[in-house]
């Protein structure tokens, strides 16, 4: 198995940063991660794909984030980091780290972490 631990959520004002992190520790399974990357989601609302990035490096990013929000990979491919930038009060939400051994947008993601949550306010 696999475990996710996520770190750097908080409150931050309106056109703020934050940094998120998140760490793949595990077995044998580890070494099958392919895909590593973000969703959120909040109240009464279903999870969405915030950005991913694969072992080599290629990204995506939601459309309402590109732009503002960048993600990358350590040179282990266990650590991955969402710098999110001109944050707005609609990025408030409880961001999800997960990972694959395909795709993270393609359900069903094979791992997740159990969430940081990112409030944007003044």
């Amino acid at each position: 198995q696999v475990r996710l631990v996520e770190s750097g959520g908080g409150l931050v004002q309106p056109g703020g940063s934050l940094k998120l992190s998140c760490t793949a520790s595990g077995n044998i399974a580890i070494h099958k991660i392919y895909d590593m990357g973000w969703y959120r989601q909040t109240p009464g609302k279903e999870r969405e794909f915030v950005a991913s990035i694969t072992r080599g490096d290629t990204a995506e990013y939601a459309e309402s984030v590109k732009g503002r929000f960048t993600i990358t990979r350590d040179k282990s491919k266990r650590t991955v980091h969402l710098q999110m930038n001109s944050l707005k009060p609609e990025d408030s939400a409880v961001y999800f780290c997960c990972a694959d051994d395909l795709n993270i947008i393609l359900p069903p993601v094979d791992y997740w972490g159990e969430g940081t949550l990112v409030t944007v306010s003044s």
